[in-house]
Parts: structure tokens; sequence; C-alpha cells
């Protein structure tokens, strides 16, 4: 039971940005929301396009991430999402004023530009386990999921499974 809990709330702190917070947020404040999204994308309709794609993203892949449903593929859609909202809504290097010391919003924008790619990196840990196996594992089978709140791997609770037969394209 323990390891279900926390197998839970390691999946609750990866997601807890999104859902509820971020989701929320383009809720109860949408035209900032689409403001925000209009420094990147000029025209208002492909913004409201754009927050509405960022709303489905944040909430139903959270969803899958907690659920393990499809939960492999949900979390690389985070990390992706992660990534290109970082490269998007984080621009450090427009800055005028980004210095090592001292006051910079440079600097801030920086910060928080690494964090979305340190919450990218989370979730393609959780997508592929951290071992080359798991990316192996999640490119033959991108729906696949971890079965996060199973106490036995399925896919090597055999002994010696991955030892006497390696999944396709991977050496012993």
């Amino acid at each position: 039971m323990f390891s279900l809990v926390v197998s839970f709330l390691i999946r609750v702190t990866l997601v807890a940005l999104f859902l509820p917070f971020s989701a929320m947020d383009k809720l109860l404040n949408a035209d900032a929301a689409v403001e925000q999204a209009q420094s990147s994308v000029h025209s208002r309709g492909l913004s409201w396009a754009l927050v509405g794609a960022g709303l489905f993203v944040e909430v139903v892949m959270s969803l899958a991430v907690l659920a393990g449903f499809f939960d492999r593929l949900a979390a690389v859609v985070l990390a992706g999402y992660c990534a290109v909202t970082a490269l998007l809504w984080k621009p450090f290097w427009k800055t005028d004023d980004f210095r090592l010391k001292g006051p910079s919003k440079g600097r801030e924008v920086f910060w928080d530009f690494l964090k979305n790619f340190a919450l990218a990196g989370g979730f393609l840990v959780l997508a592929t386990g951290g071992t080359a196996y798991g990316v192996t594992h999640l490119m033959l089978h991108p729906l696949s999921s971890s079965h996060p709140y199973s106490s036995v791997r399925p896919d090597l609770h055999a002994p010696n499974a991955y030892a006497t037969n390696p999944p396709a394209g991977v050496s012993r």
C-alpha cells in the first residue's frame, strides 16, 4: 500500500503545476492567457486555439499520467509541451538586462526556462523509467502503460526475462 501511495504522489508532484493550477488559471483568466499567447503568435484567433490546446494538454495528459492510462505517451506530450512553452514564453536571451549578479528580469526568466526543461526531463524519466531499455520499449510500444500501480513489472517478472529475451533492437 505504501508503494502505491508513493507512486501516486510522485505523479501528483509532476502534474500539479498543470492540474489544477495552470488549467484553472487558463479558465479564470482566459483573456490574459490569450494576450500572453499573442506575444508569440500575433493572431487573436490562433492565440485562442493555442490556449485551448494548452488547456486540453494540461488536463487530459495530466489525468492520463495520474491514471496510468497511456501514461508513457502522455508524459512525452507533457515533456514536449514544457519544452515548447519554455522556448516560446521564457526567452531569457531576448531580455536586455540578463545579469548574473544584482536585479535582473532576464535571470528570473532564465530560471523559469530551466525549470520548464527540468520538468520536461522528469516527464521523460517517467515515460522511459530512466533506462536505455525503457527508451527502446517506449519507441517500440508508444501507447503502452507503465503500470504505475502494479507491484510487479509485467515485462520483468519472469526470471532473467531481459537477459534471455531482449526486446527487438536491443543487443545483449
